[in-house]
Formats: C-alpha cells, structure tokens, sequence
C-alpha cells in the first residue's frame, strides 16, 4: 500500500453525481463525476469514472489488469471551442470512448495552457505567430516550458483506490511524474494522431522536443 509522503494531506472523495454526455459527433455515454477535499493545489479537479469503472477496479484489486486512465488538462480553446491549433478537444473526444469502451477514468485537471492560464496561453500564441515554437513562447513570457504537476492526480487516483494504471498518453513526463508519485503505471497506451494544417508545428515539436508517442507522416 502506497504511502503519501510527509505534507501530503490525503485526499477523499467529496461528492459523486452521474452526468451524460454528448459529443459534437453524435458519441454519447454517461460519467460517474467525482469531485474531492484535500488536493495539494486547492483546484477545481475531477474524476469522471467512465464505463464499467468499477468492475475494473475490483478486478485490478485482485491482480488483474489495471485501469485505463488518462489525465487530461483543461483546453477551454480545444476542448470547447474546438480549436484546431492543438490536439486537445480531439484527444479528449478519443479518451471518453476508449475508457468507457474498457472502463476507467478520465482525470479532467485545471491546468490550462500547461500550467500557465488561459490568458497566457493565448499570449504565447500571439508568440507563436510571430515564429517561437510552443515551448520557446512559454519561456519567453517568463515561465516554464511546461508547469504542469501531477501530484492532484496522483491524489485523486489514491482517493479512488487506484494504485496502478494503463495510461493513454502521448507524454512520458505524466508517466515519470506519476510513476515518482507512488502510482505505478503499467503501460503507457498512446492516443491517435490528431493532425490539421494548423497543429502540425505544434505536434511535431512536441515529438521532438519532448519526445511524444507522435507519428507524424507530414514531419519528416
């Protein structure tokens, strides 16, 4: 049984409520939202359980295989405005189905232009325009090249009784973060390529600068 470090409060699940969901296209289904006291950031995280999420927590409690998770930061321009600069709002679309096709759980975290805030994403966009990558315009307002922490979501999984996962993700830094974080990801599961004439900058730097499960056909 994994042990929070000292100065971790445990986190607990704060309330649960059933929700469907529609997608643009037509997919539907229905999440079990989770909402929790006791994260280290004091954000507005959630948990949605999707499919049979809790047959498959009784079966990884009893050695079988874990979970499917995919931690998903907040893209108010992808996710609902469906911004085709990144690959967010298709990522997400491709997560829900998977997950409730297998059971599991999407961890939707508030952590907005990777880590930095809305308004500041949308500055480093105005960067990008003027030919910084999407890295290099995040440290030239001054910030990191990714400020993102997992620590909320190691949190949320611990409160949900998740100690190993199946990732879906393209990054290997939430596997690092989350692996030094008490969880124990036994696959990492990439998503689908997303490409539009917009975003094929942006996915191929994220290939290449930070070494994404990306293949990109239009990159070599």
């Amino acid at each position: 049984m994994f042990e929070a470090p000292a100065g971790w409060e445990k986190a607990t699940i704060r309330r649960q409520v059933t929700v469907p969901l529609r997608f643009p296209d037509g997919y539907a289904t229905s999440a079990r939202v989770m909402t929790f006291n006791g994260l280290v950031d004091g954000k507005e995280h959630l948990a949605l359980g999707l499919g049979d999420w809790q047959r498959s927590l009784t079966k990884a409690a009893a050695g079988g295989r874990a979970p499917l998770v995919r931690p998903h930061s907040e893209c108010l321009t992808g996710d609902v405005f469906g911004s085709q600069r990144c690959d967010c709002g298709p990522q997400l679309r491709e997560a829900v189905e998977r997950i409730a096709d297998q059971g599991g759980f999407l961890l939707y975290l508030r952590q907005e232009g990777r880590g930095i805030g809305l308004y500041a994403k949308l500055d480093a966009y105005a960067l990008q325009d003027d030919g910084l990558d999407t890295y290099q315009a995040n440290v030239a307002l001054g910030r990191g090249e990714d400020e993102r922490d997992y620590t909320a979501a190691a949190q949320m999984l611990l409160a949900l009784g998740v100690e190993r996962v199946r990732l879906l993700s393209n990054n290997p830094d939430k596997a690092a973060q989350l692996d030094a974080l008490g969880i124990d990801v036994t696959q990492r599961i990439p998503t689908g390529v997303h490409l539009s004439a917009a975003n094929v900058r942006y996915l191929s730097v994220k290939a290449s600068h930070t070494a994404h499960t990306i293949d990109l056909p239009l990159a070599e």
